[in-house]
């Protein structure tokens, strides 16, 4: 089934990402008896992907969320403790989005709880460029002043894998992104750098910036999954206004719409346009570029 209209959840969480490691000053990997690291949003892009890497590594993935035997829910405390006995590890993907009020205080609730299990590491999944995600990560260095902190740039598969899948299998890509570039980076990039990161006490205390290796505009990564498909994809630049009218037009509540079109402004402002060589200092290769992901995608069938 395809993937549109997105509901309000996707629509707040497509943007970038920002991941914090927590790793409280005593302990550490080697005096931890448990192999086991909890994974929230365990079938999303980012958790299902983590969850197979730490469990290829030998480890323990112990999926948790709403509808999964070890219940997980970030609204409703009663739910935290199991999910954290017994883990020296989590991976932690907060919806629908850090950046809405008050997501600072359960963020720094739910690190303060983990502490106290002995949870040996914190991975936390979040938004670029947005000011309620810095206060996110604010709230998680007070808990843990060890903190890492990966800021990602816009997800690649956001094309294939989410709300932007049914616009490039229509051929037509009509966003708020106007001619500002940006770095798009892989989730495998991501999800590597996050299993070293929950197996691992490699760059404690360091901030990572994560982006692919060039800042494309959406008509260059239009004409980029053109050449991948076979098959003509035209960008259209539209004002805000349009794009929530196009997006109502299409079935998506207005809620929603105005939410993705408010990331959109909040993200693509030009802030993020630079690119940085970390993906290649912390796995010692480079980055996917932009046309790799696209022809792999396309040879999987991701728009067919």
């Amino acid at each position: 089934m395809d993937p549109w209209p997105p509901t309000l959840d996707d629509c707040v969480s497509i943007m970038d990402a920002k991941i914090f490691i927590v790793q409280p000053l005593s302990g550490g990997m080697a005096g931890m008896s448990s192999r086991e690291i909890l994974i929230t949003a365990p079938t999303g892009r980012t958790g299902s992907r983590v969850a197979a890497r730490i469990e290829g590594a030998g480890f323990v993935a112990r999926r948790a969320s709403r509808s999964t035997e070890v219940r997980f829910d970030w609204h409703d405390e009663t739910t935290w403790n199991d999910a954290l006995a017994g883990v020296h590890a989590a991976y932690l993907c907060y919806s629908p989005d850090l950046a809405i009020p008050g997501t600072d205080q359960i963020i720094a609730a739910f690190a303060e709880r983990a502490a106290v299990h002995g949870v040996d590491k914190l991975v936390l999944l979040s938004g670029r460029g947005e000011a309620g995600a810095e206060a996110c990560e604010r709230a998680v260095f007070a808990a843990s002043p060890s903190a890492v902190v990966l800021r990602c740039a816009w997800f690649q598969e956001n094309f294939s894998e989410h709300f932007l899948t049914w616009p490039v299998r229509q051929g037509r890509i009509a966003v708020p992104a106007g001619q500002t570039p940006e770095p798009f980076i892989s989730l495998d990039d991501i999800a590597d750098i996050a299993h070293l990161a929950l197996t691992t006490g490699a760059h404690a205390g360091e901030v990572l910036e994560l982006t692919g290796p060039e800042a494309l505009t959406f008509a260059q990564v239009a004409k980029i999954l053109s050449e991948a498909r076979g098959q003509t994809v035209v960008y259209e630049p539209l004002e805000t206004s349009a794009f929530i009218s196009e997006q109502c037009e299409a079935g998506l509540d207005r809620e929603s719409a105005e939410a993705l079109a408010w990331l959109f402004a909040e993200v693509l402002d030009g802030r993020n346009v630079d690119t940085t060589d970390t993906v290649q200092r912390v796995l010692g290769r480079l980055a996917r570029p932009f046309a790799g992901y696209a022809r792999a995608a396309a040879e999987a069938g991701a728009w067919a």
